[in-house]
């Protein structure tokens, strides 16, 4: 009896001291160490966003004693709650300085581009940078209905209004000068509304009116690549035989864009001909025009036929922008696109928004009455590129609002895009690098802080602790003003954290529910348990009643 008390002992203590750590050891879940403190913190995101401004005075637009007082630097910072999680802090650093003798002769230029050029040569502004020279009321660079004159780079031309004139101390001519200053910088740098759209996956905003919905859905979001497919529409080969040189075309007017805008993404340019391919929408033919139709509201139906047509490219997850040039054939010749207002669209074209765009071209001037089916027709690629173009500026976020009147714009030139476009749209891809990034890491966070038995391997943890190191170095570059590092490490941020955020082995149907547990551990562990357990409580009966008997014998 005594010896299998000590049996029943022996496995009882074998099984608690040795055998449950032993099987609770391999059985846990293995959780790699996360930064989950530094991730809380980025939760609660503040974001400041610094630009360098230097205000150059030309000759004749200060006076002496003003000319004592420069140079002179001056801080304005605006805050910005976006809400009760996300903040924003917009700092200008000002500085003030009379012109050099080489930018007097750059600005002696006879009109603007040129001096434009010239300042451009003499010092390259840092990216995120403007240079704002003030030029005086006399000079011949600018019309006489021009006040402010924005070139290709990231200077920008303003003549002394007379409010200016009157001014007799230097912080009287600063007052003054101040509005103007704003306005440049709402049109060159980041804007509130700018910055406000970058916010849209982490911040819920209604804009005002429709057109600025229209705005903020129609670019393309911000992605580490882009896939371009171009293609031509050929519904009926028989009618005629269609050539394009879209790979010199491709090369001419969009690859230098995509060369600029490179620090953004990496771009890559496909082509294809889809022969009997049709819009999938019958035109209407008017008597008055002698020509058929296409209305607006017809078009939100000629996508979807097509598209089935298009393809995909399978290897590669980047969005992709289609650009379709459409050749009606002869039946259906000439075929014009109406806007709501059933007025014919000059380009002949309309886009999708987060999809891409479509141009009809017509050629039936080639259809004589001694032509020859099928006729060649090579296609004016110079006309067709030049809506492409356009369009590709729209649906990658490049903004073309209206200038503020008494503003000239210069045109943007053989890249397409002007040096202040580009540092607008790498503010705007840098907050919401950022702020999709913090959403991602943050949500993933939660979910292993939700759900326990998922593994986090380590090179989750990696992926996880290099997102936040990036996301912690953008936000101090942005903060310093180095916008061009600060895009650089908010890409890294965003890789690293859908890197981690979609890795297969966080999936949680990998891993055994509770119940299922149960089910799998009782029938091992209940046959076993259950000898041991009436054994213990056998003996600590037993204990208990010879307890019993000692005490009654002691009474």
């Amino acid at each position: 009896r005594r010896r299998g008390q000590l049996a029943a002992l022996s496995i009882a203590a074998v099984v608690i001291i040795v055998g449950v750590p032993l099987w609770w050891k391999t059985t846990e879940t293995y959780r790699a160490w996360l930064p989950v403190s530094q991730i809380r913190e980025l939760a609660k995101l503040q974001l400041q966003l610094s630009a360098d401004v230097e205000v150059v005075f030309a000759r004749g637009t200060v006076t002496p004693e003003q000319q004592k007082k420069v140079p002179l630097t001056q801080t304005q910072e605006e805050d910005h709650a976006v809400d009760e999680d996300t903040g924003l802090k917009y700092r200008y650093e000002t500085k003030y300085r009379t012109a050099t003798i080489m930018e007097e002769d750059a600005l002696n230029k006879p009109n603007a581009a040129e001096a434009d050029l010239s300042l451009h040569v003499l010092s390259e502004s840092p990216c995120g940078s403007l240079v704002i020279y003030v030029i005086p009321e006399s000079s011949s660079l600018l019309p006489e209905d021009v006040k402010v004159y924005i070139g290709q780079r990231r200077t920008a031309l303003l003549r002394v209004v007379p409010q200016m004139r009157t001014a007799k101390t230097l912080e009287q001519l600063l007052h003054h000068l101040q509005p103007h200053i704003k306005q440049v910088l709402r049109v060159m740098s980041f804007s509130r509304a700018d910055i406000t759209a970058a916010l849209s996956d982490r911040v819920r905003f209604h804009p005002g009116n429709k057109e600025s919905i229209a705005d903020s859905m129609r670019a393309f979001k911000s992605s580490p690549g882009y896939e371009i497919t171009f293609s031509l529409l050929n519904p009926d080969p028989k009618s005629h035989r269609l050539h394009w040189d879209i790979e010199g075309a491709a090369q001419t007017y969009i690859q230098p864009l995509l060369t600029k805008m490179s620090p953004v993404a990496n771009f890559s340019i496909d082509s294809q001909t889809l022969h009997y391919a049709m819009l999938g929408v019958n035109p209407r033919f008017d008597n008055t025009r002698s020509a058929y139709m296409l209305n607006a509201d017809s078009l939100a139906h000629v996508i979807n036929p097509v598209e089935a047509r298009l393809g995909s490219n399978a290897a590669s997850s980047n969005p992709v922008l289609n650009f379709l040039l459409y050749v009606p054939d002869a039946y259906h010749s000439p075929l014009y696109i109406q806007d709501q207002n059933k007025q014919e669209v000059p380009s002949n074209a309309f886009h999708s928004p987060r999809w891409g765009g479509i141009m009809v071209y017509n050629v039936d001037s080639y259809y004589g009455p001694e032509a020859e089916f099928p006729v060649d027709i090579n296609i004016n690629m110079a006309k067709v590129m030049g809506v492409f173009l356009a369009q590709l500026r729209l649906l990658l976020g490049v903004q073309s609002s209206t200038p503020p009147p008494g503003f000239l714009v210069a045109p943007c030139g053989r890249t397409g895009l002007a040096d202040w476009e580009l540092d607008r749209l790498m503010w705007s891809r840098s907050v919401e690098n950022i702020a999709t990034a913090t959403t991602t890491i943050t949500s993933l966070a939660q979910l292993l802080d939700q759900i326990g038995n998922i593994v986090i391997n380590d090179n989750i943890a990696e992926q996880v602790s290099s997102a936040v190191t990036s996301l912690q170095l953008a936000v101090a570059e942005l903060e310093a003003g180095n916008l061009k590092f600060a895009l650089q490490f908010s890409k890294e941020a965003i890789l690293a954290s859908e890197k981690a955020f979609f890795d297969p082995s966080l999936l949680h149907l990998l891993y055994f529910p509770d119940d299922q547990k149960f089910a799998i551990y009782i029938p091992l562990f209940l046959p076993m348990c259950v000898p041991i357990l009436l054994s213990l409580i056998k003996i600590a009966s037993e204990a208990r009643q010879k307890r019993r008997e000692k005490q009654a014998k002691k009474d």
